[in-house]
């Protein structure tokens, strides 16, 4: 009787130790979010286009971007840039999903197919901007100045407009 109830026990222990190995292992095989360029591969050929830069954090997205003034196709998902100046910055392809841009400058700003979805772009100077096929899905825009903004192909749906100088021919979704 003894041997079967040791039996059992260590049974039960091998089941759950197996249990937590194969719990362990499944959670280091998740994969981590990587921004991805909307633009396909090039050829290597003679060109003197630069390459892709490597994939990079967040952070290093926002510092490069605070230093040049340019971050074509880059991830800025949930950044804080509240109150900064991007006056003339190209963000062309980049993705801004979720990003604080209340009271930012954004006047002459390159958002041409940039994802803005679910962005704060509440009380922000986005005059003369380019936003055509920009996705601004569920994007606070809440008394922003769009005046001049192009906006051709641009996806509205769900976006706060309460009180927002918008260039015409956009209405409130």
């Amino acid at each position: 009787m003894k041997k079967s109830i040791f039996k059992t026990l260590t049974n039960c222990l091998i089941t759950v130790l197996l249990v937590v190995l194969v719990a362990g292992f499944s959670l280091f095989d998740q994969h981590s979010a990587k921004a991805q360029s909307l633009t396909p591969p090039v050829t290597t050929e003679a060109t003197t286009e630069a390459t892709p830069a490597p994939v990079k954090t967040v952070a290093e997205n926002v510092r490069h971007l605070l230093t040049t003034n340019e971050c074509v196709g880059c991830n800025l998902i949930g950044a804080s840039l509240k109150d900064t100046n991007l006056q003339n910055a190209n963000l062309e392809n980049a993705n801004l999903q979720g990003v604080d841009l209340e009271r930012a400058n954004l006047q002459g700003t390159n958002l041409k197919g940039a994802n803005l979805q679910g962005a704060d772009l509440g009380k922000a100077s986005i005059i003369g901007a380019n936003l055509d096929n920009a996705n601004l899905f569920d994007a606070d825009l809440e008394k922003a100045n769009l005046t001049g903004t192009s906006i051709v192909g641009a996806n509205f749906q769900g976006a706060d407009l309460e009180k927002a100088i918008t260039p015409p021919g956009l209405t409130n979704y």
